[in-house]
């Protein structure tokens, strides 16, 4: 799922790699090409075929200080959270995102409000 993705892009951040692979799935693929959208990663490129698809991620670094500083998590299987476009807030004082499942597709908060749609809290990045 997204967290692991997530999570693995923050560890290889914090090791100082230049790119990781991680396995492919349309939500994770969403999520990665919205953060290359925002200036978090330089490039992310979809390989393989079938059951052996990866997304190939090059990490960003501005001067050698990984791009992403944190991520928290809000959405799990357990418990989900949803919010409506209306209650929706600046992440850090407009230095982060939030990112949401809508049904129109994954979106940040500033979008979310924008199309005045609502959905699931994924997480926050910043």
């Amino acid at each position: 799922m997204y967290w692991n993705t997530l999570t693995k892009i923050k560890n290889a951040l914090e090791r100082k790699h230049d790119r990781i692979k991680v396995p492919s799935t349309k939500l994770d693929l969403a999520i990665v090409e919205a953060l290359v959208k925002h200036g978090y990663l330089d490039a992310a490129v979809k390989k393989g075929k079938g059951v052996k698809k990866i997304i190939d991620i090059r990490l960003k670094y501005k001067e050698g200080v990984p791009a992403i500083s944190g991520i928290k998590f809000f959405s799990r299987p357990s418990r989900r959270v949803y919010m409506g476009y209306d209650d929706m807030q600046k992440s850090r004082s407009g230095y982060g995102y939030f990112f949401f499942s809508t049904p129109n597709g994954l979106m940040t908060n500033i979008e979310a409000r924008k199309n005045k749609v609502g959905g699931e809290m994924l997480f926050e990045i910043w």
